[in-house]
């Protein structure tokens, strides 16, 4: 009887999977109260609220083309002065407070804005609707960071352009790099250049956390004043989420109240060390902590490629919550990269296409795998199911396949291991070969690869080569903890010179291959 495998040393804590808190949804569910509440007053509110600023546009229009006159967004673009900056500061701020007014808002302002001396940049935070535009008009329409094609916008493209935003540009792969440049140029103008007012978050939450914050206001290293938004009302018709209701619902539940509360507090500019200088990430940490605390709000490592990762889940049909992986803390661990991160969302819908929750067992694992249950695959599966509850979801899954799997499932590793697929040195792996050797790399005597071997075998001539096992190599990360164990074995087996016991050295090269993978991430527990 082959002597039982043991399992790998408790896992590190740091990568446990965290407590699951969802920023990205809003569930907006209306009482029959409300329902009829919304219907009544909207027959009389949103034809008048229509009415009203359908006037105040045809105001803003001609006066925004006035601005904006022969002034050019590209190349060396400086402030307004004059005449165009008074109509700027005064006359569009004022009917962009008219228009919010007209909508039924009822701004409350807390603290004091400071100057474009004393913090060049303006943080606002939680972002979680359309509305918080509101934001800009309060701060006396400072400069925004805005996509470039938002200016083709029919009629708000040209109250934006009033604002000289610092675009970015999706067709220029430089664009990311020049709009950090701006931004540092115009927050160290001296006071020169009006404010640059910045969501830090990159994307929309439902306020139940702080998400983290982009570093692109923190670069420039110059003082930063938070700014707080908060929607205090009994009736949320504002929160604009991925998964939640469309903006147009929203917009016409907006108009239906009385009236929308809108809390807007500006926080005491805060001044980086000079540590926070260097580190434009330990900067904005700061900044949100102390927008956390003042909120009374949890933070949370969520990012906008969460958000990303969310959508694409719920496009394969897995439960959206599976793409929210904490992408900033595991990419930090791990080095991974959005694109790669994505791949492997793609597989792991492969495998849970036919389980629900976006939770696998190891039965589906071995399913997806093509191969039995073996100790080998327990010892595998293991070492993915992090939390040991006896299932993965996408988190561990990124984890594992980064931290066991891609690591060895480069060129040479390949080479060796269709190398040692193929006995007979022929360059072509046979069906026969191809069984021999798992049975000794899984520890099972009796195994059906026929499924498995026609997978690899592409062109379906009876025989591998080695284009067909790379490519599947490369796009099955999975198998390569068990192709690289055997490998390891048998460089071993061949330094000593001497047989041993296979089956209790494999756990024990397993084991000592995960401590090593352990160790190597030990040094980053406080991220």
């Amino acid at each position: 009887m082959p002597p039982q495998r043991v399992f790998a040393l408790p896992r590190q804590h740091s990568l446990l999977l965290p407590a699951v808190i969802n920023p990205f949804v809003h569930d907006l569910t209306l009482t029959k109260a409300d329902k009829i509440k919304c219907c009544l007053q909207g027959l009389i509110l949103v034809p008048l609220r229509g009415i009203f600023l359908l006037l105040v546009l045809m105001v803003m229009w001609p006066v925004s083309v006035m601005i904006t006159f022969r002034q050019s967004l590209k190349g060396a673009v400086e402030p307004m002065t004059g005449w165009r900056r008074f109509l700027h500061k005064r006359v569009m701020t004022f009917l962009g407070r008219l228009y919010f007014f007209g909508m039924g808002f009822r701004v409350v302002v807390k603290g004091k804005q400071a100057s474009s001396l004393e913090a060049p940049i303006l943080a606002v935070a939680p972002h979680s609707s359309f509305f918080d535009a509101i934001v800009c008009i309060e701060a006396g329409l400072p400069s925004t960071v805005s996509r470039s094609e938002s200016l083709e916008a029919p009629i708000f493209g040209r109250f934006l352009r009033c604002v000289q935003p610092v675009l970015v540009s999706r067709k220029d792969p430089d664009s990311r790099r020049n709009t950090i440049l701006e931004i540092e140029r115009r927050a160290k103008s001296g006071g020169h250049w009006p404010q640059v007012l910045i969501f830090p978050e990159g994307t929309c939450t439902n306020r139940s956390c702080l998400i983290t914050f982009k570093q692109g206001a923190f670069i420039p290293g110059v003082p930063v004043q938070p700014v707080m938004i908060r929607y205090p009302n009994k009736l949320d018709t504002v929160t604009w989420t991925w998964q939640g209701p469309e903006s147009a619902r929203l917009l016409l539940l907006t108009l239906c109240q009385l009236y929308t509360t809108v809390e807007v507090e500006f926080l005491p500019p805060q001044i980086p060390t000079e540590m926070e200088k260097k580190c434009p990430i330990k900067f904005a940490q700061s900044v949100r902590a102390v927008m956390a605390e003042s909120l009374a709000l949890p933070v949370t490592d969520h990012t906008y490629e969460d958000c990303r990762l969310m959508i694409a889940a719920g496009e394969l049909t897995l439960p959206m919550e599976a793409g929210l992986v904490e992408f900033t803390k595991i990419s930090r661990k791990l080095e991974l990269k959005w694109d790669n991160v994505k791949k492997e969302l793609e597989s792991f819908a492969n495998i849970a296409c036919s389980c629900k929750g976006g939770r696998i067992t190891i039965e589906e694992f071995a399913s997806f795998l093509k191969i039995p249950i073996s100790p080998a695959l327990q010892e595998l599966f293991g070492l993915f199911d992090r939390n040991g509850d006896g299932t993965i979801d996408f988190r561990e899954y990124v984890i594992g396949v980064t931290v066991l799997c891609r690591p060895a499932n480069n060129e040479e590793v390949i080479q060796t291991a269709f190398k040692l697929f193929d006995i007979d040195e022929d360059s072509c792996i046979t069906q026969e070969e191809f069984s021999s050797l798992l049975r000794s790399a899984l520890g099972v005597c009796d195994l059906d690869v026929d499924s498995l071997f026609k997978e690899i075998d592409a062109d379906g001539s009876g025989h591998i080569t080695y284009d067909e096992f790379r490519t599947f190599a490369l796009t099955h990360p999975e198998y390569a903890k068990l192709f690289t164990t055997y490998i390891e074995l048998q460089r071993y087996q061949g330094l000593q010179g001497e047989d041993f016991d296979f089956e209790a050295s494999f756990s024990n090269c397993c084991t000592a291959s995960h401590n090593n993978q352990e160790d190597s991430t030990s040094d980053k527990k406080d991220d």
